[in-house]
């Protein structure tokens, strides 16, 4: 009988582990989605190297959103529209996808820009900045 107590007793103990959370991480963040203050072209640039993702911290409201083990361990993409007379950025990130070599960032651009002859005291510069929490290379489709 003691052996059979103690036999139920070592499963119990065995069966009932603790259940951790492993909390997935997030594998993007959109840190800032600005209507103004971009460059006077469009582009997308991809920021990996440490260097270059030191240089967002100048900047007051990036500087509060990274994190130190950030620069080490993500990768950010910043997403400039170009001028417009637009109100607000229509620059859309539709999904961002992680293949076994790549992280796939789809995006919907229908910002309606403007021609150089075109620009004036009320053009807006709007941009978005992605941080991605991978270091994988960054594909833009």
């Amino acid at each position: 009988m003691r052996k059979f107590l103690s036999l139920v007793l070592i499963i119990m103990l065995f069966s009932c582990s603790t259940n951790k959370n492993t909390a997935s991480k997030v594998l993007y963040e959109v840190l800032v989605v600005n209507n103004d203050g971009g460059a006077n072209i469009k582009f997308y640039e991809v920021l990996t190297e440490s260097k270059e993702i030191k240089m967002l911290l100048g900047d007051a409201t990036l500087a509060k959103l990274i994190k130190p083990k950030d620069i080490n361990e993500s990768s950010f993409l910043i997403l400039n529209t170009g001028p417009t007379k637009e109100p607000y950025n229509r620059m859309k990130i539709e999904k961002v996808v992680e293949t076994d070599a790549q992280i796939e960032v789809y995006l919907k651009d229908t910002q309606k820009n403007l021609e150089a002859t075109a620009i004036d005291d009320t053009t807006k510069y709007p941009y978005t900045v992605l941080k991605v929490n991978s270091k994988k290379p960054i594909i833009i489709k």
